[in-house]
């Protein structure tokens, strides 16, 4: 997740018509977190959801938010004569520039499958970046993927990006990297507490993302767990997953 702890779809919509945010705040990001790195970050989605390459496609953002994300996938889905749709509230949906080819659906994903009935099996891409982590905890996370995959073309790709799982997280601070990289950020000789036992429900963990990687396996699938290049501002703890629909 972004560093504001407990929030969710309601506190996104506030966040959204809130003025004296940024457009990284609103999205639940400090600026040192996205400024400058969001090239970066696309980069690193281009090179997982490669069906982006493809022209004439359908592509689904789920919760673009209001950052330079979505408008640097915007521009790469004109470029390439894609129909994009973007899922979010309407309160972010305002802020995003209203172009060809670009269709807005407010709600909260995924409940609204109504909407999405006419792109059953349709789409080539699907992104879904730094937003599972509110899914999980709002949301039921099986209809959540399951929907996805029904939305999916034949060879069809989703990547659920920027996954915060706190089985990583704890691995990187019992770890001398890790150690020295907290002490580096708060200016203290302090070794972070890690407790490997602790339970922690609405956070996701390595188990969680072992599911939803067999879950859509079992529903006929490829499924994968990627990496995040080094490059990117949370790569030390956070986690993608891309699923292909053959």
């Amino acid at each position: 997740m972004g560093v504001f702890d407990d929030i969710g779809y309601e506190d996104f919509r506030r966040m959204a018509m809130n003025d004296s945010l940024s457009v990284h705040e609103k999205i639940g990001f400090p600026d040192a977190y996205r400024d400058a790195h969001e090239k970066a970050i696309f980069a690193d989605i281009e090179s997982k959801l490669t069906n982006l390459a493809l022209r004439c496609g359908n592509v689904l953002d789920i919760g673009p938010g209001c950052a330079g994300l979505p408008r640097l996938l915007i521009d790469a889905c004109q470029q390439r004569e894609h129909s994009l749709v973007l899922i979010d509230s309407a309160e972010m949906l305002a802020h995003l520039p209203d172009a060809s080819g670009v269709i807005k659906l407010p709600g909260f994903y995924p409940d609204c499958d109504d909407a999405l009935q006419p792109w059953v099996g349709r789409f080539d891409a699907i992104l879904c970046y730094s937003v599972f982590q509110y899914i999980f905890v709002e949301a039921s996370f099986w209809k959540f993927l399951d929907l996805s995959i029904e939305l999916l073309a034949p060879g069809g790709q989703m990547l659920i990006g920027d996954i915060p799982n706190v089985s990583k997280r704890k691995r990187f601070f019992a770890s001398d990297a890790g150690v020295k990289f907290h002490q580096d950020f708060t200016q203290t000789t302090e070794v972070p507490h890690v407790d490997f036992r602790a339970v922690e429900a609405t956070k996701i963990d390595d188990a969680v993302i072992l599911g939803v990687i067999m879950r859509a396996r079992a529903q006929g699938c490829d499924a994968y767990w990627l990496p995040q290049g080094n490059t990117l501002p949370m790569a030390n703890r956070r986690e993608d997953v891309l699923i292909v629909k053959p």
